[in-house]
């Protein structure tokens, strides 16, 4: 049976947490402790409760011990594992990330990755993983880190930028809904059922704009089924889950309408869900408006929506922890804790992650983040080299990479003036002015200054 320990900083979590305790207890062969931190304790509290049923539930295969800290460093002591999965703010400060750029005609269908949304949830998050960085470095350095946080590829950034030495590298589960579609479009071309772990993608790009430029089942090439498949479902739409129209009730959901035009645009298959990649291109492309929005299939998740999901979620936890509701123990689809037995040892496996550029992504700069293919064996995350993309999709993934490490840098040195740069050069603020883009960025560092003021302190002074 091994033992270890993981530090869960964000340990409070009412979706990431429970899904990884669920994932872990349908694991056999583990055992140890998680670590709880978070600054609403009382959340973590509700979790320890909820981990202390899991172990007795009948279906757990391993029981972990689950022990709530009130201090970073003592919950980081002696870990094998830190997980990161936060929220860096309150949804009042997404609010604006998300709505305050719709009186300039920008829509934006997520908001925590790219376009202005991205960066200013980048500013508020750095500061948080500068000091996260610099206390695994001094308390638990040679611990693994797995990152869940967006805006996911600049929290690896600043972790190995504080912390060179750090093993840290982040999961997104974007690419593995995209191979289930694949699976979709097999079954629906040549009758064959399978699951995403048969099949194999070369992922390559930056998270929530990977691309995939071959995927193949057995000896069968997946990517030359698409054109048939799309003849048939590209004006309608087809999600990959549940119900072929769950788009139409569901925010999160979407037709894979975006996917497909991608593909027949570049003849590369971009591995995220539409919501994101709308982000990362024209604007007019597919987010002019929320008609537009709807027109391709997929829907501008509000926060209003994401406030009462997290009310529901509250209610949830309560009654689990309190063991009024039963607790169902089904696996998640996510690899983490597969992830973490192959480092363990206990297998090898290949699963796409993020980490800093070695040359698995030869037409991206050395040091940027980039999503492909990795190794996971006994102690070791190796990459991957992947394809190369097509000369079109490099020059955005490459535009997109660029801005990533040019907000970083002007995060780390705190120079609004480079942040504001970065904003500009979001695809999605391509029609703003630069006064209006400058107004907006004002404005949106205005709604989110109680985060900001105690890592800028030139703040006030750049709003006068």
């Amino acid at each position: 049976m091994e033992k270890f320990k993981i530090a869960y900083l964000g340990g409070g979590s009412k979706q990431w947490a429970r899904t990884f305790m669920t994932d872990l207890a349908l694991s056999e062969g583990l055992s140890g402790e998680i670590g709880l931190y978070d600054i609403d304790i009382e959340a973590a509290i509700r979790n320890q409760k909820i981990g202390e049923r899991i172990n007795k539930n009948p279906k757990t295969l391993s029981k972990i011990d689950y022990v709530v800290y009130e201090r970073l460093e003592d919950c980081l002591k002696e870990a094998s594992f830190v997980v990161i999965s936060i929220l860096p703010g309150t949804f009042e400060e997404m609010r604006s990330d998300v709505h305050a750029p719709e009186k300039y005609g920008i829509y934006q269908s997520v908001g925590d990755t790219a376009g202005p949304g991205g960066v200013l949830r980048a500013m508020r998050t750095v500061p948080i993983y500068e000091e996260f960085a610099r206390k695994i470095k001094e308390v638990c350095p040679n611990a693994w880190v797995i990152n869940f946080t967006n805006p996911m590829s600049i929290c690896v950034k600043t972790l190995y930028d504080v912390f060179p030495e750090i093993k840290a590298f982040g999961c997104c589960h974007e690419v593995f809904h995209t191979q289930t579609f694949l699976c979709l479009v097999l079954e629906k071309e040549l009758g064959i059922k399978t699951t995403r772990k048969d099949i194999y993608t070369d992922a390559s790009g930056v998270n929530h704009f990977t691309w995939i430029t071959e995927a193949k089942y057995k000896d069968i090439d997946l990517l030359k089924l698409l054109p048939s498949f799309m003849d048939k479902y590209y004006e309608e739409g087809y999600y990959e889950y549940f119900d072929r129209f769950q788009f139409r009730t569901d925010c999160f959901a979407y037709g894979n309408k975006v996917k497909m035009d991608l593909f027949k645009r570049y003849g590369a298959l971009a591995a995220a869900g539409d919501r994101h990649l709308a982000e990362f291109v024209n604007p007019h492309w597919y987010l002019t408006d929320p008609k537009t929005v709807k027109d391709w299939k997929f829907n501008l998740t509000t926060v209003d929506f994401r406030i009462n999901q997290m009310k529901e979620r509250i209610e949830e936890s309560i009654l689990l922890a309190e063991g009024k509701k039963e607790i169902n123990l089904v696996p998640s689809g996510e690899e983490a804790t597969d992830l973490m037995k192959a480092i363990l040892g206990h297998k090898v496996m290949i699963s796409n992650v993020n980490l800093p550029n070695q040359g698995q992504c030869p037409q991206l700069p050395l040091g940027s983040i980039v999503e492909t293919n990795c190794i996971f064996e006994h102690d070791q995350v190796k990459p991957i080299v992947s394809k190369p993309l097509p000369l079109a999709v490099l020059n955005m993934v490459e535009k997109a990479s660029n801005n990533i490490d040019t907000l970083y840098e002007g995060i780390k040195n705190r120079d609004l003036d480079q942040i504001l740069a970065c904003f500009m050069n979001q695809a999605l603020c391509s029609s703003l002015s630069l006064e209006d883009g400058k107004k907006l960025f004002k404005e949106m560092i205005s709604n989110t200054e109680d985060y900001l003021l105690p890592y800028f302190p030139n703040l006030e002074e750049y709003l006068k």
